[in-house]
């Protein structure tokens, strides 16, 4: 019989994700065939499914931990932030509309069925099905009309766990503070809790894990300490975004304010030979800087908007005149064209904008949204890669006659005249570690990192850290 356990948070960020990812493995390790799932996600940085659809990055990573393809059910309701406000609702991998957040309200009721429907074709497929809660349960003024924690915990009758973050502080209160605010019925699905983050000797918790237990009379599943191959894993949340660890060559990459599939420079700072930075607001771009790299983004006039705002379009200029390199991906090529057209308001005011005018291209935006893998050949270097293309928006103009490379034989972004000024559609081109390798060296640099095998090790190695430090038999039992 099909069994599922649902891991919820104490807060946003205390490592649902990564306990997902290396239960999924430690179960999988055990024989059972296990899919994640996770019912409504918030994410800008989504993964292309074999089926055609997206899913938010985490399920993705999941989904590998579990040695499954990736799946539009495993996250069947995905919301990405456009505005400060609104976000278009992504359901079983298709757009459906974008609503201001008030709104959406209004809408996640008539979600449930998308939600429970994908659930269950999970759980007739499977063994075992892990699922991830969004947010807080604690966040009691959302609990009408929710899908995300406990009315989907409670709709589908699955049994609950409770993950509190002890690095943040007050971890005795988030877990016994949850339990004291949240609906009876829905505290009787919780089966126990496990602490996360732990960093020293943990048994100096020993009191405080007592105290939880008495207080709540929930079983506890564990003290986890940090762990620390966390940063090897592709971030979901822009918010993990870090820079790499390596010497020579610089990349240099904009945080920009809606950043989107960041994780594609994830191969970049594992290599040794390259130093990535992460330019957050505020901050002006290192003179030193060889190569700047423009991401995706969720919303391209917005962000082109904020781009100016901080200065980044004269500091671009100024490192295209120094001889550096650049590469705008996805959004980020929109951006360093000539001219970013919105006549239908697709991502916001009916309008246009000039861009970075480094390439000679123009991007018109359109509804219609290009969700697909692709194999492509890199013009410059000839090499092979696998890849994605997730946009909305076409470009086109005088420099695609240099393309950045062929998908299928038809030509794919553009390059300037004197080679230094590249853009492209396609995301996930660095993890592929012999494309990596040969634009790197273009570069001067020679690739010393495994990606996707560095993954797979990096996932062997936390279902180990999770087996050592929690009673993972114990919760797979719970499941139900």
């Amino acid at each position: 019989m099909t069994r599922a356990l649902m891991i919820q948070g104490t807060g946003s960020n205390v490592g649902k994700s990564m306990l997902v990812a290396g239960l999924c493995r430690a179960a999988r390790r055990r024989g059972l065939s296990v899919a994640p799932f996770k019912p409504q996600n918030m994410s800008n940085n989504a993964a292309v499914t074999a089926d055609g659809g997206e899913i938010g990055r985490a399920q993705a990573l999941q989904a590998m931990a579990a040695d499954l393809p990736r799946h539009t059910d495993m996250n069947p309701v995905l919301l990405k932030p456009e505005s400060d406000t609104g976000a278009q609702v992504i359901v079983q991998g298709r757009r459906l509309t974008t609503v201001r957040a008030r709104d959406y309200a209004k809408l996640k009721p008539h979600l449930l069925e998308k939600v429970l429907e994908s659930f269950f074709r999970l759980k007739t497929a499977h063994d075992l099905v892990l699922v991830e809660g969004a947010g807080s349960p604690a966040e009691v003024n959302l609990r009408a009309g929710d899908i995300a924690n406990m009315g989907f915990a409670r709709a589908a009758a699955v049994p609950v766990v409770l993950a509190g973050d002890i690095d943040r502080g007050g971890v005795i209160a988030q877990i016994v503070g949850t339990q004291a605010v949240i609906d009876p019925e829905d505290a009787a699905l919780i089966g126990g809790f496990l602490i996360n983050r732990f960093r020293g000797d943990p048994s100096l918790f020993d009191d405080g894990y007592r105290l939880i237990e008495a207080r709540t009379g929930w079983r506890g599943f564990g003290v986890c300490p940090w762990f620390d191959g966390a940063w090897r894993l592709p971030a979901e949340d822009a918010l993990d975004l870090r820079g790499g660890r390596g010497e020579g060559l610089h990349i240099v990459c904009l945080r920009l304010g809606r950043i989107a599939n960041f994780d594609d420079l994830d191969p970049l700072a594992a290599e040794p030979g390259v130093r990535l930075t992460m330019l957050g607001p505020g901050q002006a771009l290192p003179g030193d800087a060889d190569v700047v790299i423009v991401p995706g983004t969720k919303s391209t006039r917005r962000d082109l908007a904020c781009l100016r705002a901080q200065g980044w379009d004269v500091d671009i200029a100024a490192h295209v005149r120094r001889g550096g390199h650049v590469l705008g991906i996805c959004g980020g090529y929109q951006i360093l064209g000539r001219e970013v057209a919105d006549p239908q308001g697709v991502e916001g005011a009916r309008g246009a904008d000039p861009g970075l005018g480094l390439l000679d291209v123009t991007t018109t935006m359109s509804p219609d949204k290009r969700l697909t893998e692709v194999r492509a050949i890199h013009a410059a270097t000839g090499q092979c890669f696998d890849g994605y293309e997730i946009h909305m928006g076409a470009t086109d103009g005088p420099d695609r006659v240099r393309p950045f490379g062929f998908v299928d034989g038809t030509p794919e972004g553009a390059v300037s005249a004197d080679g230094r000024i590249a853009g492209s559609y396609l995301h996930g081109m660095f993890t592929d570690d012999a494309f990596r390798a040969a634009w790197l060296a273009g570069l001067g640099v020679v690739s010393e990192a495994g990606y996707g095998a560095g993954v797979e090790a990096t996932l062997d190695a936390l279902a180990d850290h999770l087996e050592a430090h929690l009673d993972v038999d114990g919760l797979l039992c719970l499941a139900r």
